[in-house]
């Protein structure tokens, strides 16, 4: 373990651009870059495809969708109690880690619904009706109705997202496709168990890898765990200690890439709710306070880009129905300098490309 050092918060820019592979694009299989950033979180389907495309190098969407649809990758609720792309034996891995991120939200939002329901009963019928078929959770719910006629219907379905490991099937995710979100056990979908390990550890090594330097509260906050301070303390031998600017103690692996701050930083394209965005409670090296609040409606996010590594505006992307145009408008926050501009719309007009190969583009500024 190495002695404290400051690091100052363009450091930690770069450091984080580079583990989330965003300061140039890899050239990774697509699973093993979903599995080195711990899933990519795809609260909307399909973001999976603009989060792979703006980090790897030639990433082919039609083979990742071929992919996902044979069940190498899945779409389960894990980190935050919130749907992440994973790879199969990730899925398997995380969810029993991440299990008591589930229940505590299940017991505030949905528990008090449920009072002197058998919940271990429901959990155990819904299981056999989801792998029976994959259902919706409105049909889930009308169906645990029949045998809870006096039950909230919503609160009996929210029973199994909690409880079980419940996957989106395909359609769901596909590439340039849709379909309601129905659902099944993983176990089922994928043909196997479970993985029985339930300790953090190897999780927060994981983490940190992608997201570090980062603190203990950060590595909670993306996780949707608690009581982590004494997992980064048995793990402190392995670690190397840091601080940002305001004091706040940092970990990361000794080996971990730690650019320097005037490393170039290119213009990227990042869905609703990607990973970078959302892996700290500290989010000041990626997004400013203003940024932020124009970046989110309420629950909703918006799709941003970055110039120089940090959120600079949002972009939205409108095609015609038969993907014979299509029109890029971005919307900067503030000013931007002649490079970043013409950085930012060479970027853009690869990203009509990959959204609508052959179609007329436009790009407008806002």
């Amino acid at each position: 373990m190495t002695t404290t050092r400051l690091l100052a918060l363009r450091e930690l820019n770069r450091a984080l651009l580079e583990r989330q592979l965003l300061l140039r694009r890899a050239t990774l299989d697509a699973a093993r870059a979903v599995e080195h950033l711990v899933g990519l979180q795809t609260q909307v389907p399909g973001t999976h495809y603009t989060a792979l495309w703006s980090r790897l190098d030639g990433f082919d969407p039609d083979a990742f969708s071929r992919r996902f649809e044979a069940r190498e990758f899945v779409r389960i609720s894990l980190q935050r109690s919130t749907l992440h792309t994973v790879t199969a034996r990730d899925c398997l891995a995380l969810r029993p880690v991440l299990r008591p991120g589930h229940e505590r939200p299940f017991r505030s939002a949905w528990g008090r619904r449920l009072t002197g329901v058998d919940l271990d009963r429901v959990a155990e019928r819904a299981r056999r009706l989801v792998e029976e078929r994959p259902l919706t959770f409105q049909e889930l719910g009308t169906l645990l109705g029949e045998e809870w006629p006096d039950a909230d219907r919503q609160a009996l379905a929210q029973v199994a997202r909690h409880v079980l490991a419940l996957g989106q099937v395909p359609p769901r995710g596909l590439w340039q496709r849709g379909g309601a979100a129905r659902h099944t056990t993983a176990e089922s979908w994928l043909g196997a168990a479970q993985a029985a390990e339930t300790a953090p550890d190897g999780l927060v090594l994981r983490y940190l890898a992608a997201f570090g330097p980062a603190s203990v509260k950060d590595a909670q906050t993306w996780s949707g765990l608690t009581g982590l301070r004494e997992v980064f303390d048995r793990l402190l031998p392995r670690l190397d200690r840091f601080q940002d600017a305001n004091g706040v103690e940092l970990f990361d692996l000794p080996d971990a890439p730690r650019p320097a701050e005037d490393v170039p930083a290119p213009a990227r394209f990042l869905p609703e709710y990607d990973n970078l965005l959302i892996g700290h409670a500290d989010r000041s090296r990626v997004i400013s306070e203003a940024a932020r609040a124009r970046t989110w409606a309420g629950n909703r996010a918006f799709p941003v880009f970055l110039a120089d590594g940090t959120v600079r505006g949002l972009w939205g992307l409108d095609t015609d129905r038969r993907r014979t145009a299509a029109t890029l408008t971005l919307t900067p926050f503030g000013p931007l300098t002649a490079a970043e501009r013409d950085d930012l719309a060479a970027e853009g007009a690869k990203l009509l490309e990959f959204h609508a190969p052959g179609a007329v583009h436009d790009l407008r500024w806002e």
